[in-house]
């Protein structure tokens, strides 16, 4: 899942309490593994815009260059 929001914890606790229909409610997604922060909500849109054109194996890449063993990100953000 690939998204923006100005809220990160809150988006992600949705997720997990599947309250969000779509895709991560269809696939059973309730991990965060791949965040980034940007400067402004223009720069994170256009920024998603990109990585939605990319292929899933440089996804896989970006993700597993921050987060080797896919560890679930949701402890981190929340301290």
């Amino acid at each position: 899942m690939w998204g923006v929001t100005s809220d990160l914890i809150k988006r992600i606790w949705e997720h997990r309490e599947h309250l969000v229909t779509g895709f991560t409610d269809r696939y059973h997604v309730t991990q965060l593994v791949y965040y980034e922060v940007t400067d402004s909500m223009y720069s994170a849109i256009s920024r998603e815009k990109k990585l939605k054109k990319w292929r899933r194996q440089w996804k896989v890449n970006l993700i597993e260059n921050q987060n080797p063993e896919w560890h679930d990100l949701w402890n981190e953000i929340q301290s």
